[in-house]
């Protein structure tokens, strides 16, 4: 019983190999990957690598390796129609029954295979023949020898309608099998049938079992339109479907090479030559959704390497864009983006194989390159602008089916923008921050007439009197990370208040850096209850952090006088702008609080005039001594 390659694959989807392999093998898991000792050699530390992602195992001590199928046959002796037979069962797949109808269709297709074959060495043959000169003398100036041409297989259509035809008629292979083929073109309009590629160079089309299947032909004619043209579908060929080369870089992938998806043949070949074994290509079209799931089943994240030039970076982000309804976790695409007027071929050329391994090893992620699809070259002066691209932005998040995936682009889009018009921050030419690192806070305001006395306390207005309360307020600060460390309390008394922004954000609440012990020991048990998977509702953290020993710690940074000044001002609403806003401030390496200090004393110096009391001008000193500990003057 024979089976299509679609069943073979469906067989493969269901079947979990690492059970599978870990009935025999001892697997230890580690990332994505599980490790064990071969059991096709003795071996003293593990080289048998079994990988669900990629549905393979593989040695690297002896060189063994396969899929489920093989993996029966090698360790159980069945023959391949056996051990279909027996993971269909274990998958759920039903074997459909063969008819002499199907059976008559599978021996046409094998016939369909030879007849390509029989064309591809006519084509090898002519390139290597006197009428080939030209088309040898195009492939020097490219860069290639005859030995890249015999390992790509090369050749050359003669600059005549029939040549092809007559080859194939004197070995008895009858017209329609030529046209099955697409080979060879029907007669239509009063023409007679004749060849599809002729003067052209040919680049045989391989299948994922290396059986050429098409072929693509570049014309030779300074006139030729269009310059590239490929096999129209067949029976064995669709080009949404397939990819050029993709079964060596596919070998070369799971040697840990990157797949790279160019977008002509030259560019992969040129690529292949200079050690990049694992490019591709569209054949002939934008790249498909077919392609792409065929990408991911080898790699997690492939990487795109187009030319650059504007229908490039147009062709990357149609790319970017088509991904979006179909990531999954840990599946992804990277961008190469070449100088203007470069391709890989003529880059690799010119600047030589260290540049361009540069290049990929730095290849911008997926979400960079749909933010910059939607802010570059573009003026966001205006509120109304600055808008349009939130909603633009909002519209991208939606595509993305996988829940998670999409809550985590949210934030990231979040975070770009506030960190592009959101933070208090003087602005350039159009809106745009300024890089200059100029203060924040903005122009400084209007206090009555009253002004800050340098580095000593301001005097109290006469016509108030002072507590004793008020005056034990007036001791300066002197820590020199005072206003730091304020921050941090800041920013986790916001979490504590909020919880629901640690299970958002637990990325990024991992990488900042507290300097406080007690803080910091408190940020890792809020991550480890994040990572709990319980629901972080106030109430469960609290409790949580009581049991820990840090109840009152916690207590004492919820009611902050920062934080209920937040709350006050904004409401829990704005909880969020300021968690994001701390971090910002905590990201920057060259962190300062004088902007952010007096905009916050100047705040409360005007709650004071305006009819506050004792703790508004507790406030207003206590601020004047953390704006003293940074080294800042208080005007």
């Amino acid at each position: 019983m024979r089976y299509g390659e679609g069943l073979l694959e469906e067989i493969l989807r269901r079947t979990d190999l690492v059970q599978l392999v870990g009935k025999r093998v001892k697997l230890e898991r580690k990332g994505r990957v599980f490790w064990g000792p071969c059991p096709f050699h003795k071996e003293k530390s593990p080289s048998f690598k079994v990988e669900n992602e990629r549905r393979t195992y593989h040695c690297f001590g002896c060189g063994a390796g396969g899929d489920a199928f093989k993996w029966l046959r090698e360790t159980e002796g069945l023959t391949f129609p056996e051990s279909v037979e027996r993971l269909a069962n274990l998958a759920g797949v039903a074997l459909p029954a063969w008819t002499p109808e199907e059976d008559a269709r599978e021996t046409r297709r094998k016939s369909l295979y030879d007849i390509i074959e029989i064309a591809c060495v006519f084509f090898e043959d002519q390139l290597r023949a006197r009428s080939g000169t030209e088309a040898r003398d195009y492939l020097k100036s490219r860069g290639l020898d005859g030995d890249i041409a015999k390992r790509f297989r090369l050749g050359y259509a003669p600059d005549s309608n029939s040549a092809l035809k007559d080859h194939l008629s004197a070995k008895n292979i009858p017209l329609p099998a030529m046209v099955e083929a697409g080979l060879v073109r029907p007669a239509e309009d009063n023409r007679s049938p004749r060849d599809f590629f002729y003067n052209r160079v040919m680049f045989p089309i391989e299948d994922i079992r290396g059986r050429v299947v098409a072929f693509g032909g570049r014309g030779l004619s300074p006139d030729a339109k269009p310059k590239y043209i490929n096999t129209g579908e067949t029976t064995l060929f669709f080009k949404g479907r397939q990819l050029y080369n993709f079964r060596a870089a596919r070998a070369a992938a799971h040697a840990d090479q990157p797949l790279i998806v160019a977008e002509g043949y030259m560019d992969v070949i040129a690529l292949s030559e200079a050690g990049f074994r694992g490019a591709v290509a569209p054949l002939g079209t934008a790249l498909t959704e077919d392609q792409l799931h065929l990408l991911w089943k080898v790699s997690p994240e492939p990487i795109f390497c187009f030319d650059g030039d504007e229908a490039g970076t147009r062709a990357a982000r149609r790319a970017a864009r088509l991904s979006l309804p179909h990531l999954l976790p840990g599946h992804s695409l990277r961008f190469v983006f070449l100088p203007a007027g470069e391709d890989p071929d003529t880059f690799l050329r010119s600047q030589g194989v260290a540049p361009m391994r540069a290049l990929i090893e730095k290849a911008k992620g997926l979400a960079d390159v749909l933010w910059a699809a939607e802010t570059e070259e573009r003026d966001f002066s205006t509120p109304e602008r600055r808008a349009g691209l939130e909603v633009e932005l909002e519209g991208i998040v939606k595509q993305i089916r996988d829940p998670k995936i999409a809550d985590y682009y949210k934030r990231d889009f979040s975070e770009r923008v506030f960190k592009a018009f959101k933070q208090r921050q003087n602005t350039g030419p159009g809106g745009s921050p300024r890089a200059d690192g100029a203060r924040r806070g903005g122009a400084k305001p209007d206090y009555r007439n009253t002004s800050w006395r340098g580095d000593r306390p301001m005097a109290r207005p006469p016509e108030q009197g002072v507590s004793p309360a008020v005056r034990r307020s007036l001791h300066a600060v002197n820590a020199k990370g005072a206003s730091r460390q304020a921050k941090e309390k800041e920013l986790l008394g916001l979490l504590l208040t909020q919880p629901g922004i640690i299970e958002r954000d637990t990325e990024i609440l991992a990488r900042i850096t507290l300097s406080d012990p007690q803080l910091d020991r408190l940020k890792h048990e809020l991550l480890h209850l994040a990572a709990s998977g319980v629901r972080l509702e106030r109430t469960v953290v609290e409790n949580h952090l009581v049991r820990q020993g840090m109840g009152v710690l916690a207590e004492g940074l919820q009611h902050q006088l920062a934080v209920r000044r937040i709350i006050e001002d904004s409401g829990e609403s704005g909880l969020d702008e300021a968690w994001h806003r701390a971090v910002a401030q905590l990201d920057d390496p060259d962190f300062s609080l004088h902007g952010e200090l007096k905009t916050q004393r100047d705040a409360a110096f005007r709650r004071y005039l305006d009819g506050g009391g004792d703790a508004d001008w507790d406030e207003v000193q206590r601020l004047n001594g953390l704006i003293r500990a940074e080294g800042g003057s208080q005007q």
